[in-house]
């Protein structure tokens, strides 16, 4: 499960199951084995977790452990976010 991801409750994965970064799965059923970074959604489909969101979502996570989410921290995940384009194949 990469960086900055979340599963909702009861949400199950089988064996082996890769996450990327800044994704946000839920529903019922099990998620394909390989869920791409900034994936938003489930076995029904997804859509793209935008950066403006990525960045809300994790400065309220940091702050929480009183951690700052930095410029460096935001032009890291915008780099994961362009690489990773290519593995969003509902984008295109």
């Amino acid at each position: 499960m990469g960086d900055h991801s979340k599963c909702g409750i009861n949400t199950m994965f089988n064996t082996g199951t890769v996450t990327g970064v800044s994704a946000n799965i839920f529903g019922s059923g099990y998620p394909r084995n390989f869920v791409p970074s900034f994936a938003w959604g489930g076995t029904s489909g997804y859509a793209t977790f935008q950066l403006d969101k990525v960045y809300e979502t994790a400065e309220k996570a940091m702050e929480r452990r009183n951690v700052v989410l930095t410029d460096a921290d935001k032009k890291i995940l915008k780099h994961v976010f362009e690489m990773t384009a290519s593995e969003r194949v509902w984008e295109k």
